[in-house]
């Protein structure tokens, strides 16, 4: 959908968040009939104050579905906003030939997009990188009964009821515990501890360490380029001219250049590789 939609979209910020929810209950809710209609030409005629009609239909059940992120300490705001994206989202993909409701096939939609926003903002560090920590994360926060670190009866009923060990449960458990420390905390901050920033150093710049990795990265170009020297015309110019070059050349370039197929020109590549290891690391 276009820019403009979004930006007609945005949840005011500052204090007005009340106004706008305000608003957008004012806002009728379509009938079955309208909705099919509506969704039939946007789909089939791109009509985009049909999609908007759509979308401003439903901002009342983002926000409701939002409310319901409110215990991750985050903006309300900002999770409406991230669920009208998911709702716009939605009504690109929907079909209104399947005889569904565009509230049944939004949800998920929205929630994924506010899913990606808590996970993104909800601390500095990742708690949850793969798709199977992003759903125990959402399902060990809704499952805890209660604040404070779980009981071992209740690390097995979490563990039982969503089908994983006991082990990735706690592993879970403490990265919600955790929270972000400040690298640079102010002056008389009340911590017994001082701040990373004043006791972990940054050696970056001084002068060894610029003269260390300056000899490192001479050392290993002068070892690559005698390395290359040692093997033949074929393979020096085929790794040359993958890996060094500044216009990089695919493998069926150089088939079709030798005569030959673009396995063999990979598994000369793969040898010279091989060889160029050896050499180096001697």
């Amino acid at each position: 959908m276009g820019n403009a939609l979004e930006r007609s979209l945005t949840v005011p910020s500052g204090g007005s968040l009340e106004a706008y929810l305000q608003a957008v209950h004012t806002i009728p809710m379509l009938s079955e009939d309208e909705e099919r209609q509506l969704a039939e030409q946007y789909r089939d005629h791109e009509d985009l104050d049909a999609a908007r009609r759509l979308v401003l239909s439903h901002l009342r059940f983002v926000a409701r579905v939002a409310r319901g992120y409110s215990g991750y300490g985050l903006p309300q705001a900002d999770l409406i906003q991230e669920g009208s994206v998911g709702l716009m989202k939605a009504v690109k993909r929907f079909d209104p030939s399947l005889g569904v409701r565009l509230v049944s096939f939004a949800v998920h939609w929205i929630r994924a997009e506010i899913h990606e926003y808590i996970l993104r903002n909800w601390r500095i560090v990742k708690v949850a990188t793969t798709k199977a920590q992003r759903k125990l994360f959402f399902n060990l926060r809704s499952a805890k009964k209660r604040l404070g670190w779980m009981n071992h009866r209740e690390v097995e009923e979490v563990a039982a009821d969503l089908g994983v060990p006991s082990r990735t449960v706690l592993e879970m458990e403490q990265r919600l515990h955790a929270r972000d420390a400040s690298f640079d905390r102010p002056v008389g901050a009340d911590d017994d501890l001082p701040a990373p920033s004043g006791w972990i150093e940054d050696r970056r710049f001084e002068p060894e360490q610029q003269v260390e990795a300056e000899e490192w990265a001479a050392n290993s170009t002068r070892s690559l380029y005698q390395a290359l020297e040692t093997l033949d015309d074929r393979s020096r110019s085929i790794v040359t001219r993958r890996w060094l070059a500044e216009e990089k050349a695919t493998l069926q370039e150089l088939a079709d250049e030798y005569g030959v197929s673009a396995e063999r020109i990979r598994q000369i590549e793969k040898n010279a590789m091989k060889k160029l290891r050896g050499r180096i690391e001697v």
